[in-house]
Protein backbone atom coordinates (compact mmCIF):
# COMPACT_ATOMS: atom_id res chain seq x y z
CA UNK A 1 0.00 0.00 0.00
CA UNK A 2 1.15 3.53 -0.80
CA UNK A 3 -0.35 6.52 1.03
CA UNK A 4 -0.93 9.68 -1.00
CA UNK A 5 -1.24 13.31 -0.01
CA UNK A 6 -2.36 15.73 -2.73
CA UNK A 7 -1.28 19.38 -2.60
CA UNK A 8 -3.49 21.48 -4.86
CA UNK A 9 -6.93 20.19 -5.79
CA UNK A 10 -7.64 22.53 -8.68
CA UNK A 11 -8.01 21.55 -12.33
CA UNK A 12 -5.26 18.91 -12.45
CA UNK A 13 -5.59 17.79 -8.83
CA UNK A 14 -9.35 17.28 -9.20
CA UNK A 15 -8.83 15.29 -12.39
CA UNK A 16 -6.27 13.09 -10.63
CA UNK A 17 -8.79 12.44 -7.84
CA UNK A 18 -11.40 11.49 -10.48
CA UNK A 19 -8.99 9.07 -12.17
CA UNK A 20 -7.99 7.48 -8.86
CA UNK A 21 -11.66 7.14 -7.91
CA UNK A 22 -12.51 5.12 -11.05
CA UNK A 23 -9.30 3.07 -11.04
CA UNK A 24 -9.21 -0.58 -10.07
CA UNK A 25 -5.81 -0.03 -8.40
CA UNK A 26 -6.37 -0.60 -4.69
CA UNK A 27 -2.71 -0.16 -3.72
CA UNK A 28 -2.86 3.65 -3.87
CA UNK A 29 -4.70 5.24 -0.96
CA UNK A 30 -5.42 8.99 -0.72
CA UNK A 31 -5.17 9.92 2.95
CA UNK A 32 -4.59 13.69 2.80
CA UNK A 33 -5.53 16.63 0.59
CA UNK A 34 -4.87 20.33 0.84
CA UNK A 35 -5.50 23.60 -0.95
CA UNK A 36 -3.75 26.85 -0.08
CA UNK A 37 -6.41 27.52 2.57
CA UNK A 38 -7.87 24.27 3.85
CA UNK A 39 -6.74 20.67 4.31
CA UNK A 40 -8.25 17.31 5.15
CA UNK A 41 -6.25 14.59 6.90
CA UNK A 42 -7.45 11.06 7.52
CA UNK A 43 -7.45 9.51 10.97
CA UNK A 44 -4.67 7.85 12.98
CA UNK A 45 -5.23 4.56 11.11
CA UNK A 46 -4.81 6.31 7.74
CA UNK A 47 -8.20 5.23 6.41
CA UNK A 48 -8.91 5.93 2.76
CA UNK A 49 -10.47 9.37 2.27
CA UNK A 50 -13.72 9.41 0.27
CA UNK A 51 -13.07 10.71 -3.25
CA UNK A 52 -16.56 12.12 -3.71
CA UNK A 53 -17.54 15.59 -2.55
CA UNK A 54 -13.87 16.49 -2.22
CA UNK A 55 -14.35 20.24 -2.60
CA UNK A 56 -17.06 20.29 0.08
CA UNK A 57 -14.84 18.29 2.42
CA UNK A 58 -12.03 20.77 1.93
CA UNK A 59 -14.25 23.77 2.53
CA UNK A 60 -15.07 22.32 5.95
CA UNK A 61 -11.52 21.13 6.59
CA UNK A 62 -8.93 22.50 8.97
CA UNK A 63 -6.62 25.42 8.20
CA UNK A 64 -3.95 24.42 5.71
CA UNK A 65 -0.51 23.79 7.18
CA UNK A 66 2.03 22.14 4.89
CA UNK A 67 4.34 21.29 7.78
CA UNK A 68 1.58 19.41 9.62
CA UNK A 69 0.49 17.87 6.31
CA UNK A 70 3.99 16.48 5.62
CA UNK A 71 4.47 15.38 9.25
CA UNK A 72 1.23 13.39 9.12
CA UNK A 73 2.37 11.54 6.00
CA UNK A 74 5.93 11.05 7.25
CA UNK A 75 4.86 8.97 10.26
CA UNK A 76 2.63 6.70 8.22
CA UNK A 77 3.40 2.99 8.55
CA UNK A 78 3.25 2.70 4.73
CA UNK A 79 5.40 4.52 2.21
CA UNK A 80 3.89 7.94 1.52
CA UNK A 81 3.97 10.22 -1.52
CA UNK A 82 3.20 13.92 -1.78
CA UNK A 83 1.69 14.85 -5.14
CA UNK A 84 2.29 18.55 -5.79
CA UNK A 85 -0.32 19.73 -8.31
CA UNK A 86 0.53 23.41 -7.85
CA UNK A 87 2.79 25.65 -9.90
CA UNK A 88 4.24 27.20 -6.74
CA UNK A 89 7.89 28.09 -6.21
CA UNK A 90 7.34 28.00 -2.45
CA UNK A 91 5.98 24.46 -2.52
CA UNK A 92 8.81 23.27 -4.79
CA UNK A 93 11.35 24.62 -2.30
CA UNK A 94 9.95 22.16 0.27
CA UNK A 95 10.90 19.09 -1.79
CA UNK A 96 14.30 18.52 -0.11
CA UNK A 97 12.76 18.57 3.38
CA UNK A 98 10.06 16.14 2.26
CA UNK A 99 12.62 13.79 0.73
CA UNK A 100 14.72 13.99 3.91
CA UNK A 101 11.64 12.92 5.84
CA UNK A 102 11.40 9.83 3.64
CA UNK A 103 8.50 11.10 1.54
CA UNK A 104 8.46 10.53 -2.21
CA UNK A 105 7.33 13.27 -4.59
CA UNK A 106 5.30 13.21 -7.80
CA UNK A 107 4.59 16.48 -9.57
CA UNK A 108 3.77 18.36 -12.77
CA UNK A 109 5.27 21.48 -11.13
CA UNK A 110 8.26 22.53 -13.27
CA UNK A 111 9.71 24.95 -10.72
CA UNK A 112 11.78 22.47 -8.69
CA UNK A 113 13.39 20.92 -11.77
CA UNK A 114 13.95 24.01 -13.92
CA UNK A 115 14.52 26.77 -11.37
CA UNK A 116 17.36 27.28 -8.94
CA UNK A 117 20.18 24.86 -9.78
CA UNK A 118 21.08 24.33 -6.11
CA UNK A 119 17.49 23.24 -5.39
CA UNK A 120 17.62 20.79 -8.29
CA UNK A 121 20.94 19.37 -7.10
CA UNK A 122 19.52 18.95 -3.61
CA UNK A 123 16.55 17.00 -5.00
CA UNK A 124 18.98 14.92 -7.08
CA UNK A 125 21.11 14.07 -4.06
CA UNK A 126 18.14 12.94 -1.98
CA UNK A 127 16.02 10.96 -4.47
CA UNK A 128 16.86 7.29 -4.94
CA UNK A 129 15.89 7.27 -8.62
CA UNK A 130 18.27 10.16 -9.35
CA UNK A 131 21.27 8.08 -8.36
CA UNK A 132 21.29 8.35 -4.55
CA UNK A 133 20.73 4.62 -4.36
CA UNK A 134 18.36 2.61 -2.22
CA UNK A 135 14.68 2.01 -2.69
CA UNK A 136 13.16 5.28 -1.50
CA UNK A 137 12.45 8.18 -1.38
CA UNK A 138 11.70 8.86 -5.03
CA UNK A 139 11.02 11.94 -7.14
CA UNK A 140 9.09 11.54 -10.38
CA UNK A 141 8.07 14.43 -12.62
CA UNK A 142 7.12 12.93 -15.99
CA UNK A 143 4.28 15.39 -16.44
CA UNK A 144 6.55 18.46 -16.24
CA UNK A 145 7.39 17.91 -19.93
CA UNK A 146 4.72 16.84 -22.40
CA UNK A 147 2.06 16.17 -19.72
CA UNK A 148 1.33 12.43 -20.09
CA UNK A 149 3.69 11.79 -23.00
CA UNK A 150 6.60 9.45 -22.07
CA UNK A 151 9.27 12.07 -22.72
CA UNK A 152 11.33 11.99 -19.53
CA UNK A 153 10.97 8.24 -18.99
CA UNK A 154 12.21 7.61 -22.54
CA UNK A 155 15.09 10.02 -22.03
CA UNK A 156 15.96 8.34 -18.73
CA UNK A 157 15.92 4.91 -20.41
CA UNK A 158 18.22 6.13 -23.18
CA UNK A 159 20.70 7.39 -20.59
CA UNK A 160 20.49 4.32 -18.35
CA UNK A 161 21.12 1.95 -21.26
CA UNK A 162 24.31 3.77 -22.17
CA UNK A 163 23.11 5.63 -25.25
CA UNK A 164 24.73 8.97 -26.04
CA UNK A 165 22.22 11.79 -26.46
CA UNK A 166 23.28 14.24 -29.15
CA UNK A 167 20.28 16.56 -29.15
CA UNK A 168 16.67 16.91 -28.05
CA UNK A 169 14.53 19.08 -30.28
CA UNK A 170 10.84 19.66 -30.05
CA UNK A 171 7.65 21.64 -30.05
CA UNK A 172 7.09 21.54 -26.30
CA UNK A 173 4.17 23.97 -26.03
CA UNK A 174 0.61 23.06 -26.98
CA UNK A 175 -0.21 26.76 -27.23
CA UNK A 176 2.64 27.60 -29.60
CA UNK A 177 1.98 24.40 -31.53
CA UNK A 178 -1.62 25.47 -32.13
CA UNK A 179 -0.65 29.03 -33.06
CA UNK A 180 1.96 28.20 -35.65
CA UNK A 181 0.23 25.08 -37.03
CA UNK A 182 -2.65 27.39 -37.96
CA UNK A 183 -0.74 30.54 -38.84
CA UNK A 184 2.10 28.99 -40.83
CA UNK A 185 0.95 26.09 -42.98
CA UNK A 186 1.70 25.10 -46.56
CA UNK A 187 -1.61 23.25 -46.92
CA UNK A 188 -4.08 25.53 -45.13
CA UNK A 189 -6.23 27.98 -47.10
CA UNK A 190 -6.72 30.20 -44.05
CA UNK A 191 -5.52 33.77 -44.38
CA UNK A 192 -5.93 34.63 -40.72
CA UNK A 193 -3.43 37.17 -39.43
CA UNK A 194 -1.17 36.40 -36.49
CA UNK A 195 -3.23 38.57 -34.12
CA UNK A 196 -6.45 36.85 -35.27
CA UNK A 197 -4.85 33.45 -34.67
CA UNK A 198 -3.79 34.49 -31.15
CA UNK A 199 -7.29 35.86 -30.49
CA UNK A 200 -8.93 32.57 -31.55
CA UNK A 201 -6.47 30.54 -29.47
CA UNK A 202 -7.20 32.73 -26.44
CA UNK A 203 -10.97 32.35 -26.90
CA UNK A 204 -10.57 28.56 -27.14
CA UNK A 205 -8.62 28.51 -23.89
CA UNK A 206 -5.32 27.43 -25.45
CA UNK A 207 -3.37 30.41 -24.13
CA UNK A 208 -2.74 31.80 -20.68
CA UNK A 209 -5.02 34.73 -19.70
CA UNK A 210 -2.15 36.92 -20.92
CA UNK A 211 -0.87 35.28 -24.14
CA UNK A 212 2.53 36.88 -23.59
CA UNK A 213 3.12 34.22 -20.93
CA UNK A 214 3.11 31.69 -23.78
CA UNK A 215 4.75 33.81 -26.48
CA UNK A 216 7.73 34.82 -24.33
CA UNK A 217 9.11 31.28 -24.62
CA UNK A 218 9.69 30.76 -20.90
CA UNK A 219 7.40 27.74 -20.57
CA UNK A 220 9.35 26.02 -23.35
CA UNK A 221 12.61 27.16 -21.76
CA UNK A 222 11.66 25.42 -18.51
CA UNK A 223 11.04 22.17 -20.38
CA UNK A 224 14.34 22.50 -22.26
CA UNK A 225 16.09 23.07 -18.93
CA UNK A 226 14.47 19.98 -17.39
CA UNK A 227 15.50 17.77 -20.30
CA UNK A 228 18.99 19.24 -20.43
CA UNK A 229 19.59 18.71 -16.72
CA UNK A 230 18.45 15.10 -17.01
CA UNK A 231 21.11 14.60 -19.69
CA UNK A 232 23.70 16.12 -17.36
CA UNK A 233 23.90 19.72 -18.55
CA UNK A 234 23.84 22.51 -15.95
CA UNK A 235 21.28 24.55 -17.89
CA UNK A 236 19.90 27.64 -16.19
CA UNK A 237 16.98 29.84 -17.21
CA UNK A 238 19.06 32.96 -16.59
CA UNK A 239 21.62 32.02 -19.26
CA UNK A 240 19.52 30.00 -21.72
CA UNK A 241 19.05 31.65 -25.12
CA UNK A 242 15.31 32.28 -25.38
CA UNK A 243 13.65 34.15 -28.24
CA UNK A 244 10.71 36.19 -26.99
CA UNK A 245 8.18 36.21 -29.84
CA UNK A 246 6.33 39.16 -28.31
CA UNK A 247 7.31 42.32 -30.26
CA UNK A 248 9.54 44.42 -28.04
CA UNK A 249 7.19 47.44 -27.80
CA UNK A 250 4.45 45.14 -26.46
CA UNK A 251 6.53 43.34 -23.86
CA UNK A 252 5.97 46.01 -21.21
CA UNK A 253 2.38 47.12 -21.92
CA UNK A 254 0.31 47.11 -18.76
CA UNK A 255 -2.37 44.51 -19.44
CA UNK A 256 -3.35 41.55 -21.59
CA UNK A 257 -6.21 43.62 -23.02
CA UNK A 258 -3.80 46.34 -24.11
CA UNK A 259 -1.47 43.73 -25.61
CA UNK A 260 -4.30 42.18 -27.62
CA UNK A 261 -5.47 45.61 -28.79
CA UNK A 262 -2.01 46.58 -30.07
CA UNK A 263 -0.96 43.20 -31.52
CA UNK A 264 -2.69 43.77 -34.93
CA UNK A 265 -0.24 46.60 -35.64
CA UNK A 266 2.50 43.93 -35.83
CA UNK A 267 0.65 41.59 -38.18
CA UNK A 268 2.79 42.84 -41.06
CA UNK A 269 5.96 41.76 -39.25
CA UNK A 270 4.69 38.21 -38.67
CA UNK A 271 3.23 38.01 -42.19
CA UNK A 272 6.64 38.89 -43.65
CA UNK A 273 8.30 36.12 -41.62
CA UNK A 274 5.68 33.66 -42.80
CA UNK A 275 5.97 34.68 -46.47
CA UNK A 276 9.74 34.37 -46.33
CA UNK A 277 9.36 30.82 -45.02
CA UNK A 278 6.74 29.91 -47.64
CA UNK A 279 9.01 31.06 -50.47
CA UNK A 280 11.48 28.43 -49.29
CA UNK A 281 8.66 25.84 -49.00
CA UNK A 282 9.03 26.00 -45.23
CA UNK A 283 6.89 26.78 -42.18
CA UNK A 284 7.52 28.59 -38.90
CA UNK A 285 7.69 26.62 -35.68
CA UNK A 286 8.66 27.66 -32.14
CA UNK A 287 11.12 24.99 -31.06
CA UNK A 288 13.09 24.15 -27.93
CA UNK A 289 16.54 22.63 -28.35
CA UNK A 290 18.90 20.79 -26.02
CA UNK A 291 22.23 20.86 -27.85
CA UNK A 292 24.35 18.50 -25.79
CA UNK A 293 27.70 19.00 -27.53
CA UNK A 294 27.26 22.26 -29.42
CA UNK A 295 26.25 24.35 -26.43
CA UNK A 296 23.44 26.12 -28.33
CA UNK A 297 20.48 25.04 -26.21
CA UNK A 298 17.55 27.43 -26.21
CA UNK A 299 14.18 28.42 -27.67
CA UNK A 300 13.79 29.88 -31.12
CA UNK A 301 11.29 30.57 -33.92
CA UNK A 302 12.70 28.45 -36.73
CA UNK A 303 11.87 27.54 -40.34
CA UNK A 304 11.31 23.87 -41.21
CA UNK A 305 10.88 22.27 -44.67
CA UNK A 306 7.57 20.64 -45.59
CA UNK A 307 9.19 17.20 -45.33
CA UNK A 308 10.12 17.65 -41.66
CA UNK A 309 7.88 15.97 -39.02
CA UNK A 310 7.48 19.31 -37.21
CA UNK A 311 5.93 20.86 -40.35
CA UNK A 312 3.02 18.41 -40.52
CA UNK A 313 2.00 18.63 -36.87
CA UNK A 314 -1.74 19.05 -36.26
CA UNK A 315 -3.81 20.85 -33.66
CA UNK A 316 -1.99 21.53 -30.40
CA UNK A 317 0.11 18.36 -30.27
CA UNK A 318 3.64 18.26 -28.86
CA UNK A 319 6.41 16.52 -30.76
CA UNK A 320 9.87 15.73 -29.37
CA UNK A 321 12.76 14.24 -31.33
CA UNK A 322 15.72 12.56 -29.61
CA UNK A 323 18.84 12.22 -31.75
CA UNK A 324 21.24 9.74 -30.19
CA UNK A 325 24.03 7.34 -31.02
CA UNK A 326 21.53 4.44 -31.08
CA UNK A 327 18.91 6.50 -32.95
CA UNK A 328 20.89 8.68 -35.38
CA UNK A 329 17.78 9.36 -37.50
CA UNK A 330 15.79 10.32 -34.44
CA UNK A 331 13.33 8.79 -32.01
CA UNK A 332 10.08 10.76 -32.08
CA UNK A 333 7.34 11.08 -29.46
CA UNK A 334 4.16 12.88 -30.47
CA UNK A 335 0.75 13.50 -28.95
CA UNK A 336 -1.32 15.71 -26.69
CA UNK A 337 1.05 17.58 -24.42
CA UNK A 338 -1.38 19.69 -22.43
CA UNK A 339 -4.69 19.36 -20.62
CA UNK A 340 -5.87 18.17 -17.22
CA UNK A 341 -6.68 14.60 -18.29
CA UNK A 342 -3.32 13.79 -19.85
CA UNK A 343 -1.40 15.62 -17.11
CA UNK A 344 -3.24 13.64 -14.43
CA UNK A 345 -2.52 10.47 -16.43
CA UNK A 346 1.19 11.29 -16.26
CA UNK A 347 0.96 11.80 -12.49
CA UNK A 348 -1.00 8.57 -12.05
CA UNK A 349 1.62 6.67 -14.09
CA UNK A 350 4.37 7.99 -11.81
CA UNK A 351 2.41 6.91 -8.74
CA UNK A 352 2.16 3.39 -10.15
CA UNK A 353 5.93 3.38 -10.76
CA UNK A 354 6.49 4.22 -7.09
CA UNK A 355 3.96 1.64 -5.91
CA UNK A 356 5.60 -1.08 -8.02
CA UNK A 357 9.06 -0.12 -6.83
CA UNK A 358 8.05 -0.01 -3.16
CA UNK A 359 6.04 -3.24 -3.26
CA UNK A 360 8.49 -5.02 -5.56
CA UNK A 361 5.84 -6.02 -8.09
Amino acid sequence: MVHIGIVGVGLVGAELVAQLKTSSNKHLKVVAMTTSKKMVLSDSTYSRLPLTGVQDSLVHGQTADLSAFADYLAVSSEHAVIVDCTASDAVARLYPSWLQAGLSIVTPNKKGFSGDLDLYRSIQSLAANFGKGGKTPLAYHESTVGAGLPVLSTLSDLIKTGDTVISIEGIFSGTLSYLFNHFSSLSSTSNASFSETVKIAKELGYTEPDPRDDLNGMDVARKVTICGRLVGLDLDLSTLQVQNIVPEPLQQVASAEEFMAQLPSFDGYFAALNEEAKKENKVLRCVGLVDVKGGKSGVQLTKYPASHPFASLQGSDNIIKFTTEYFPNGLIIQGAGAGAAVTAFGIFSDLIKIQERVEGC
